[in-house]
């Protein structure tokens, strides 16, 4: 049993220079949450990862609502003239009531449609309107067991031969999202064995040779279910190349920095819930006579708090418009906005579980049934320090940009 709380977003935060289209955007995307996802996000959020247990019937039903055609331009999607920007806006609600579903959501809608504008026209055709729809899930693969962060085609271990047809892929990728359910997946692969290049290719998961593996088992993230993909001598046709023979990197670099916004996204919708979690339990239990929250440690705590929740928010729509504008890197806003946003996540998760005291760090009271959810957030606000570069990597770009690379190397 949870109950509903205020969200303080409304009256703490003003849409100055958001776009009109996206404050709508904001708006459809909230009430779709409210119906498909919320009712059933503590389900997603605490059963074990299994094949069977992927959110299709939450999926599906974002999806419903066009919430997947937001990247799209009109001729397969919302047309929008921010869709970067309206992305993240619908990340940061979905992370709100599930960040693992958040997590989804970045997969199919920010990472792999960013691949597949590199997609000839008769791939695209056949395939967004399936991923628009929800019918098919998607997934973009570059990490793998010895590479994740440091990424370059040397260290890349999945590795694709040249033939006359196309190209015969070998190899094995890790942690890789959607892949026990997903059709498709966008896959950095070395451009040779001993290649110094890479090539981004779009593979057929039931092509032979495909083997998914066994959904891993995490601490947290539980509806974002990933597995090893294993690839032994898989066929892809020369038409699945994704942009140019050995431009794969860029393609997939292209796509990691829009997944850093997201995922910055992600961490703001996640620090909102607990902000409003904090906020609820400051105002309404009582200690030594009188509310919590009127003990100034924790009015002060919560206006810092506040305060970095409207500079994270900040960030992420900055760096996506940047994008939106035709600024390919978005740097250094796009790195800023991922370390920050979900350095901010854990923070105020930590915290609000502090203010809750037992309560915040039960999953459930067994005699009233009462949650409220924190348990479950605090497990969950971790990986987005992690993935998508871990946040150490965004303040070496940043450092980077700031110093000049002949200081930081």
């Amino acid at each position: 049993m949870i109950t509903p709380i205020r969200r303080t977003q409304d009256h703490m935060s003003h849409d100055l220079f958001l776009p009109a289209e996206t404050v709508e955007l904001r708006r459809v995307a909230r009430e779709s949450v409210a119906r498909h996802l919320a009712p059933v996000a503590r389900e997603i959020g605490t059963r074990e990862e299994s094949v069977d247990s992927f959110p299709w019937e939450a999926f599906r039903g974002l999806a419903s609502d066009g919430l997947f055609a937001v990247p799209f331009g009109s001729e397969h999607g919302a047309g929008l003239e921010y869709p970067m920007l309206g992305t993240c806006t619908v990340a940061e609600e979905i992370a709100y009531e599930s960040s693992s579903m958040a997590g989804v959501y970045d997969g199919q809608c920010i990472l792999v449609p960013s691949t597949l504008r590199f997609a000839n026209p008769q791939l695209q055709d056949r395939l967004i309107p399936d991923l628009v729809s929800g019918r098919q899930a998607f997934a973009f693969a570059t990490t793998e067991p010895e590479t994740s962060s440091d990424l370059t085609a040397e260290r890349l271990g999945t590795w694709a031969e040249e033939t006359e047809t196309g190209y015969v892929v070998n190899g094995r990728k890790r942690w890789i999202t959607n892949s026990v359910v997903a059709g498709w997946v966008s896959i950095l692969v070395r451009a040779g064995r001993e290649g110094n290049r890479a090539h981004m290719l779009l593979i057929d998961l039931t092509s032979p040779g495909v083997r998914i593996g066994a959904p891993d088992l995490k601490m947290g993230h539980r509806g974002q279910i990933t597995a090893d993909i294993v690839l032994e001598d898989v066929h892809v046709p020369r038409e699945n190349l994704l942009g140019e023979p050995g431009g794969g990197m860029s393609v997939a670099l292209s796509s990691l920095v829009r997944g850093r916004i997201g995922i910055g996204a992600a961490g703001v919708g996640v620090a909102q819930a607990a902000l409003d979690l904090a906020v609820h339990r400051l105002q309404t239990r009582e200690v030594f006579g009188k509310p919590l929250g009127a003990m100034q440690h924790w009015q002060f705590q919560m206006a810092q708090r506040a305060t970095e929740l409207e500079c994270a928010r900040s960030l992420y729509q900055k760096a996506a418009m940047l994008l939106d504008s035709g600024d390919a890197t978005a740097e250094p806003e796009a790195a800023m906005a991922k370390a920050y946003g979900t350095r901010l996540a854990n923070d105020l998760v930590r915290e609000a579980i502090q203010i809750h005291g037992a309560l915040g760090f039960a999953r459930q009271v067994g005699e009233t049934g009462e949650s409220v959810r924190l348990e479950e957030m605090y497990r969950d606000a971790k990986i987005l320090e992690i993935f998508e570069g871990a946040n150490e990597l965004q303040q070496w770009i940043v450092a980077r940009r700031l110093l000049g690379r002949a200081v930081t190397g």
